[in-house]
């Protein structure tokens, strides 16, 4: 977590020591090569085994450093979620809870290992959402929507909407959405109806742990001028 003025800025766990990781596999893979071309006889399996390995960590080098530098920005009025493919942003008026989703079978339950957040009008967080980004979390957050899915469906009696979301979606406001924006607002309907929150926010694109970062946006909700003033002085 970094801290400016009036805004608190959090780096994604998964996005960290991409160009170390990178220039590590990369110094590496070089001096395999120029040690294996100084010296007779053929490669081994040991030296295949470490280009492979340079070559994984150059691939998730290169990876990580297309990741945004920063994953939250949280400002007294706004939440801001980047990706790399876009980014979201809710105001606090808009933001009612977080939590950990929680999906409870008798006495047995699953806890996502995610964020859980609860808006206060879809419409206004659909509004300014990008299908792009929209189409990407769709994708990325499938295992953690099927998790509460299998959960609740055990017998396999699943609705086929919960499986499959549909291309139109109209609001309660009597909204009309089509393409990959109805699909995420499908999902997000559906994910409120069996845990109780609209949005995830993944582990992976934070900084600390999830019950953690729940207990700060609940903060920031109730004194966003006090937790974004005790985030900087920290």
């Amino acid at each position: 977590m970094d801290k400016y003025n009036n805004e608190v800025r959090y780096r994604a766990q998964g996005a960290r020591n991409g160009i170390e990781v990178l220039a590590v596999g990369a110094i590496g893979l070089v001096f395999i090569m120029l040690f294996n071309l100084l010296r007779p006889g053929e490669i081994s399996i040991l030296e295949i085994f470490l280009v492979s390995l340079c070559i994984a960590a150059i691939f998730i080098g290169f990876l990580k450093t297309q990741e945004p530098y920063y994953s939250l920005l949280i400002s007294e009025s706004e939440l801001v979620y980047c990706h790399k493919y876009g980014a979201w942003s809710m105001s606090r008026s808009n933001f009612h809870h977080s939590g950990i989703p929680k999906v409870e079978d008798g006495l047995d339950y699953l806890e996502l290992n995610a964020v859980g957040v609860k808006v206060n009008d879809i419409d206004e967080f659909l509004t300014n959402f990008a299908p792009r980004i929209a189409g990407k979390l769709l994708i990325e957050q499938r295992n953690l929507f099927m998790q509460v899915v299998q959960k609740h469906c055990k017998n396999g009696n699943c609705p086929s909407e919960w499986l499959i979301e549909d291309t139109q979606y109209t609001s309660h406001k009597g909204v009309n959405y089509t393409g990959l924006i109805a699909m995420f607002a499908n999902r997000t309907k559906h994910l409120q109806l069996l845990t109780g929150y609209d949005l995830l926010l993944p582990a992976s694109v934070l900084d600390r742990d999830i019950w953690a970062f729940s207990a700060n946006l609940n903060k920031w909700k109730r004194e966003p001028r006090q937790f974004i003033a005790s985030q900087i002085n920290n």
